[in-house]
C-alpha cells in the first residue's frame, strides 16, 4: 500500500483492520488470507459490488501483497483462490477497478482470465492527484454452467 498503486486509503491498513475486513466479508463473501511465518503478508477480499439485488451475483474484490512479498506469485495464489472460492459460493463474475499505473496488478489479471473493459477517467485523487481507474471482469464459470442449464 505504500508504493500508493493499490488503494486509495490516505493512511497504510493494519493487520488488525484488514482481519476485521475479511472476518466482515466471510459471512457472504469469502476472502484469503497470505500468512508467511505467522505474518499477514497479504490478502485478497471479495465484496458485495452493489446493493441493487440484480447485481448480487457480482463480486468486487481486491488483492493486496506487502511490498516485501511481491514477486513470488502470492498475489496470483491468493486470487486465483479467492476465484475459486466465488465460483464455488456461487458468484457468476468477479471485477474489480485497478489505478492505471499499478501494471503489476493489469498484469496479474490478464493472466487469471480478466479482461479489461473500460477507463474511469480522474475516478479519485490520490496525494493530490487525480488518478484514472482500469475496469477489469471476469465471467466465472458458474455464470457459464447457469447459461446452458434448461
Amino acid at each position: 500500500m505504500a508504493s500508493r498503486l493499490a488503494t486509495f486509503d490516505e493512511s497504510l491498513t493494519s493487520a488488525d483492520a484488514i482481519e476485521n475486513d475479511l472476518r466482515a466479508s466471510l459471512p457472504t463473501h469469502p476472502g484469503v488470507a497470505v500468512v508467511i511465518d505467522s505474518e499477514l503478508a497479504g490478502y485478497a477480499i471479495a465484496s458485495p459490488h452493489s446493493s441493487y439485488k440484480p447485481y448480487r451475483g457480482i463480486a468486487e474484490f481486491s488483492v493486496y501483497i506487502e511490498e516485501r512479498y511481491r514477486r513470488n506469485g502470492f498475489g496470483r495464489v491468493a486470487l486465483s483462490e479467492l476465484i475459486r472460492q466465488c465460483e464455488a459460493a456461487g458468484f457468476t463474475k468477479m471485477l474489480s477497478r485497478i489505478m492505471a499505473q499499478n501494471v503489476a496488478s493489469r498484469v496479474l489479471c490478464k493472466a487469471l482470465g480478466f479482461r479489461e473493459v473500460g477507463i474511469y477517467e480522474r475516478h479519485a485523487r490520490l496525494d493530490g492527484e487525480w488518478r484514472d481507474v482500469v475496469i477489469v471482469e471476469k465471467i466465472l464459470a458458474t455464470a457459464t454452467a447457469l447459461k446452458r442449464a434448461p
